[in-house]
């Protein structure tokens, strides 16, 4: 096998350093450089979001402007990350006529995550690969990872965090850390690690790149030439460094802030699913669609194709179905984990939400709304309202049993008389086996379906155990920072999540209205 081009492109820019990231995968699909392990680094601090994230929806862009951090865009899927002077990056940078490339992007991803992973152990660190696109340390990430793929060429980066400043991170990224107290904050800092914290000293650089380098050499049979960069890649960065620093790259995922947006949230296999259309009602034709997420898809371009195929569609989800069955038929497009159907049901679930307006629920409203088994329209009358304990007050002697005084010091409270008032039995859900133990016994009891509250982050995560329990239902999101705002949804699913929530009464008692005992 040729050497490898061993390229450290220094401490440089975001917009730069995504140029770079064109520029050379570019060149490599051209044939005009050799395959290249690269290493970089930021300067300034900087916050980069997926390539199909929306920068409004991830970033507190006004705290970056204040803290001099750059927002940029990956070229890359995945979700935002922090990025400031004192992490490594890295990037294998190769042709797929590459003895290490190959169609089957699990398996590429595995391979060279493993060869992070044995470049790490080198320096002392017991790391392991978590599929799918993480590297851990003690079940902590110390690493992300992602990938895409140009013509004739492939580009798979990791992050590697050597002595990280989580707080800044938190504070970067839409997590609401003004509304935290300090365990609250630690609770966080705990999810991620960095190579400092866990070897009790910060290794010299050179030794991070050197021991990198060796798991590269062990894993993939590599070896490596330091090399520069050539001078079509110099042309190619002077070209490109313009377009990444501009507003029309950093930007061009938008999700439109209008209450006439009809929104969906799925969970595939293979990431979250969001979706944004603006329909034209009158027409009943989509009139645009933004899919985003933290999802991979080959090529960069695969989602904003799909969505072109979508633009002036007909608002039916059978139609929608076709178009995106065709495209896939069509394209040579690879989402890991997630396919035609997945963004078929995602998309069709935001058509279903115009159809609220008959309830008296707005287009904003009806993005809060979590449907289980069946559409809002096609709900059988439910019978049984279901409240989290985390809306009872802390310290409130019925947070961790089921039942309320309403003594009209928490929301919960409100909820039960409207419960009585609707004709509906109330019951607080103190954890998670509590909640599956109601719904089958819901079902014994011959109830034809549920309405429901918990935040959205609780509903992707286990709509497939809702759906499993086999009995239909209306979610409505709640109104504060969870559990899962907070990296404490391990807490919560024991019954021991210590924050007080607030549930949206006035959209609960739409809902409840509209499915509340009809027949």
């Amino acid at each position: 096998m040729r050497p490898w081009r061993l390229l450290d492109t220094g401490v440089r820019s975001a917009a730069e350093n995504m140029a770079l990231d064109d520029a050379v995968l570019e060149a490599r699909g051209l044939g005009l450089v050799p395959d290249t392990l690269r290493f970089l680094q930021f300067s300034p601090p900087a916050v980069l979001v997926g390539y199909h994230q929306s920068v409004a929806q991830e970033v507190r862009a006004g705290f970056c402007q204040s803290h001099g951090i750059d927002i940029n865009r990956r070229l890359t899927g995945g979700g935002a990350i922090y990025f400031d002077e004192s992490q490594l990056g890295w990037e294998v940078i190769a042709g797929t006529g590459s003895a290490i490339y190959t169609r089957d992007r699990g398996r590429l991803f595995h391979s060279v995550a493993e060869a992070a992973v044995a470049g790490l152990k080198h320096l002392g660190l017991d790391a392991s690969f978590r599929p799918r696109n993480d590297i851990e340390v003690a079940g902590r990430k110390v690493s992300g990872l992602g990938g895409t793929e140009g013509d004739g060429a492939f580009l798979f980066q990791g992050t590697l965090l050597l002595d990280f400043d989580v707080d800044t991170m938190l504070r970067a990224l839409r997590v609401p850390v003004e509304k935290l107290v300090d365990k609250e904050v630690r609770s966080l800092r705990d999810r991620v690690t960095w190579v400092a914290r866990e070897l009790g000293y910060l290794p010299p650089m050179e030794e991070v790149k050197t021991a990198l380098c060796r798991g590269f050499e062990d894993v993939l049979g590599l070896t490596f030439e330091p090399g520069t960069l050539a001078p079509e890649e110099e042309r190619l960065l002077a070209e490109k460094s313009t377009y990444y620093a501009s507003e029309e790259w950093v930007s061009q995922v938008q999700t439109p802030d209008s209450q006439e947006v009809l929104r969906s949230i799925y969970k595939a296999k293979g990431g979250l699913i969001r979706v944004a259309l603006i329909v034209d009602s009158r027409m009943a034709r989509i009139k645009a669609a933004i899919i985003t997420g933290d999802f991979f898809a080959y090529p960069r371009r695969a989602i904003l194709d799909l969505e072109a195929s979508l633009k002036d569609a007909p608002a039916e989800a059978t139609e929608v179905v076709n178009i995106v069955e065709d495209y896939f038929r069509r394209e040579d497009v690879h989402v890991p984990g997630v396919g035609p159907a997945d963004f078929s049901r995602a998309i069709g679930e935001a058509l279903e939400r115009g159809g609220y307006g008959q309830y008296g629920i707005t287009p904003l409203e009806a993005s809060s709304i979590f449907t289980v088994g069946r559409p809002l329209s096609q709900m059988p009358p439910c019978s049984v309202l279901l409240l989290p304990y985390c809306a009872k007050l802390v310290d409130c002697e019925l947070r961790q049993a089921d039942g309320c005084t309403e003594c009209g010091l928490c929301t919960i409270g409100d909820a039960y008389r409207l419960a009585r008032d609707r004709g509906l039995r109330p019951v607080s859900v103190v954890n998670y086996e509590h909640l599956q133990e109601t719904l089958a016994q819901c079902r014994r009891e011959g109830v034809k379906a549920f309405v429901g509250t918990c935040c959205e982050a609780f509903y992707a995560t286990h709509r497939e155990d809702f759906e499993a329990a086999g009995l239909p239902g209306v979610l409505v999101d709640i109104d504060s920072t969870t559990c899962y705002d907070l990296g404490e949804e391990g807490l919560a699913y024991r019954g021991r999540f210590e924050r007080q929530t607030h549930l949206r009464l006035e959209l609960l008692a739409k809902v409840v209205d509209a499915v509340g005992g009809k027949h």
